[in-house]
């Protein structure tokens, strides 16, 4: 499945414009590399998101085409979280 379409329908990000959009500003890491939103995700890859302030580990547990919302929730697991703070003061 491509990481555009993962990205939507696993929930991780609303919107499939919006997480090709993510993707092509370089926000998007997949197993380490820098992806395009047509990479193959396959079970098993490590992905690194970077939304704003929010930075985030997932790891690709299930790949589903169609999954309702309790489904999409099993699809990945959480491997990190971290809320980057803003530095102005």
């Amino acid at each position: 499945m491509r990481l555009d379409r993962y990205l939507k329908v696993a929930r991780l990000i609303k919107r499939r414009s919006v997480a090709k959009e993510v993707v092509d500003d370089g926000n998007v890491l997949v197993n380490g590399r820098t992806a395009k939103p047509a990479t193959d995700i396959d079970v098993g890859d490590e992905l690194e998101i970077n939304l704003g302030r929010h930075h985030f580990g997932a790891k690709v547990v299930k790949v589903m085409e169609n999954p309702g919302i309790e489904e999409a929730e099993t699809m990945y697991e959480i491997t990190f979280e971290e809320k980057i703070e803003d530095k102005r003061s």
